[in-house]
């Protein structure tokens, strides 16, 4: 599967784009999102110096046809809406990719998050211009599936050591121990469990979104 991050300009008219750009200050997580027929419902946590003013914003839209008010702070409000131009959940919907959630939206533009085969995400690219949805590709990778990431020993001595508290601070169980809890030799407890941590650490940074590719560690079948 392939993993992309996109940012997608919203057009105007739509009730996130209009609100958002008037309080660039402001930034929308949009938390849950659904696509009726004609409509599209979510839920979404806003956070901003001035709420009130925000949420004011949103009253006065067009498209928004309800806006219900869950809980809120002073900087900070949680808000079920309805609109009529999903038009971000429409192209999802249209390609067969689902975006994944939560996307924060801030100042017009929707950081996205997708994962589907390359053909699929091709589509959402032709869905999003037909909807009038321009976007920056900001990366693309190949996602490797976590469980073939260690072998059945390194996950085993892995879960061990984190259960005994080897990772802890301050730590409760020493290499020694640990091999002694799982019946190996003190040297290859350690050879293992650090291979296990340097597939580990490699696979977190080629997660970042400016990690070289080169980080990207060997599966072994």
């Amino acid at each position: 599967m392939t993993q992309a991050r996109l940012t997608v300009t919203l057009p105007d008219g739509t009730w996130i784009k209009d609100v958002s750009t008037e309080f660039p200050e402001a930034t929308f997580r949009v938390l849950a999102a659904m696509p009726g027929e004609d409509a599209g419902f979510g839920l979404v946590r806003i956070t901003a110096p001035d709420p009130a003013a925000v949420l004011e914003g949103m009253d006065a839209h067009e498209v928004l046809t309800s806006v219900d008010i869950l809980e809120g702070s002073e900087d900070r409000v949680l808000v079920q809406f309805e609109t009529t131009r999903p038009l971000l959940l429409f192209s999802a919907r249209e390609s067969g990719v689902p975006i994944e959630l939560p996307m924060d939206i801030q100042d017009g533009d929707a950081s996205v998050d997708v994962t589907a085969s390359r053909d699929r995400l091709s589509v959402l690219g032709e869905q999003l211009e037909t909807f009038g949805l321009p976007f920056e590709v900001e990366f693309v990778r190949e996602r490797v599936d976590s469980s073939r990431l260690l072998t059945d020993r390194q996950r085993e001595l892995l879960v061990e050591a984190v259960e005994r508290g080897y990772y802890d601070t301050p730590r409760r169980c020493s290499v020694t121990d640990l091999a002694e809890a799982v019946g190996v030799a003190k040297s290859t407890c350690s050879e293992t469990l650090h291979r296990a941590e340097e597939r580990v650490v490699k696979r977190f940074v080629s997660d970042l979104p400016d990690a070289d590719s080169e980080l990207e560690p060997e599966i072994e079948q």
